[in-house]
């Protein structure tokens, strides 16, 4: 498994050196789009429209249109902003879980501890534990600036990203707004069904059956021979090895220092504010102050995550046309390249940063 992400965490003063992996992986069985007639392997090209020529990736930049005129941005645009650089996962909230709303969660990734001491992990996991709050964090992958949060699995911090608020589609059915009544016969029956299938949820007892009847039909394809030289039929496979360089370690501060040095930072910022507020109308301020935060674009409802269950599907049979034999080839699944950077405690710039495919 390769680290996606190298930097760390920062609440406060206190810095959590960590490494990021992909939390979930396809199970899906890789297939590819050949040609009906012989077999063989539809491929796409990147052409240009000006000059016809196939173009490599290294030679592709993005642009933007405004419908008038057109923008090129190259790598080393998108480098130079300041957000490219960031290397923190930083902590801008610390809120009850049932105000997360699962519709904004996106993907998970797994926290691994790193540094001569995980004792500040260590720390952030049980507070989050004891406080039952959820860490609403602000980072960036992969040029871009990214909402998540920060929750607790089996004792590993997991970072899971978030839609932004405006990502959020609302959406009005009429048929919900619908005054219809429901008789007092229809909810015990409707009742009386939960309780049929009310029972606790366990992810292993669900299975893709698609896949696994499609995993049988190839191999059944092969078992009577119907199948092609994947060579001939494909070419010869890249290599798709390489692994992402070990990052440095960051510099972790005194832990104990650290948090006395952020509750300091914090009762001063309060003294600070109400002596403003003496000083212009003579009062005292009758609250407290609550501490500045980054806006977090999270939406906040009281909805809490409901499990639903699976229900698998079957693929039909479908006859082989023409008695032309296909073949298709397992191939594994494809690991994104790394995007890291090497992490050092109070540096946001000049860590090198390492392009994703």
């Amino acid at each position: 498994m390769r680290a996606v992400w190298s930097g760390s965490i920062t609440f406060g003063l206190v810095n959590v050196p960590v490494k990021a992996y992909s939390a979930t992986k396809r199970h899906d069985v890789a297939l590819h789009q050949v040609h009906d007639a012989d077999g063989g392997r539809i491929r796409y090209q990147r052409r240009c429209e000006v000059c016809g020529k196939k173009i490599d990736y290294e030679h592709i930049d993005k642009a933007y249109e405004d419908g008038e005129q057109t923008v090129v941005l190259t790598d080393e645009d998108f480098e130079s902003l300041p957000e490219a650089q960031n290397d923190e996962i930083e902590v801008v909230q610390f809120v009850p879980s049932d105000q997360i709303d699962p519709l904004t969660l996106g993907k998970s990734y797994f926290l691994e501890p790193q540094g001569k001491s995980p004792k500040s992990y260590l720390l952030l996991r049980q507070a989050l534990e004891d406080t039952d709050r959820t860490a609403v964090v602000t980072f960036s992958l992969r040029q871009k600036t990214r909402l998540g949060v920060l929750r607790v699995q089996d004792r590993i911090l997991v970072l899971q990203s978030m839609h932004w608020a405006d990502e959020v589609r609302e959406v009005d059915f009429p048929a919900v707004r619908s005054r219809s009544t429901i008789g007092t016969k229809e909810k015990k029956l409707a009742a009386a069904l939960v309780d049929q299938f009310a029972s606790d949820f366990t992810p292993e007892d669900f299975v893709d059956s698609y896949q696994v009847e499609l995993r049988q039909l190839i191999d059944a394809k092969l078992e009577q021979g119907e199948a092609l030289d994947t060579e001939a039929t494909f070419g010869e496979r890249p290599d798709e090895s390489g692994h992402g360089d070990a990052g440095e370690d960051a510099e972790v501060i005194d832990l104990m220092q650290a948090l006395k040095a952020s509750l300091d930072k914090k009762r001063g910022g309060r003294r600070t504010a109400a002596k403003k507020s003496r000083s212009t109308s003579g009062t005292t301020p009758s609250g407290t102050e609550k501490p500045d935060s980054k806006a977090s674009g999270g939406r906040k409802t009281g909805a809490k995550t409901s499990s639903s269950k699976a229900s698998s599907s079957k693929a039909s049979s479908s006859k082989a046309s023409g008695g032309r034999k296909t073949g298709a080839k397992k191939s594994g699944s494809s690991g994104k390249k790394p995007a890291k950077s090497s992490a050092t405690s109070g540096e946001k710039s000049g860590s090198r940063r390492r392009k994703s495919a």
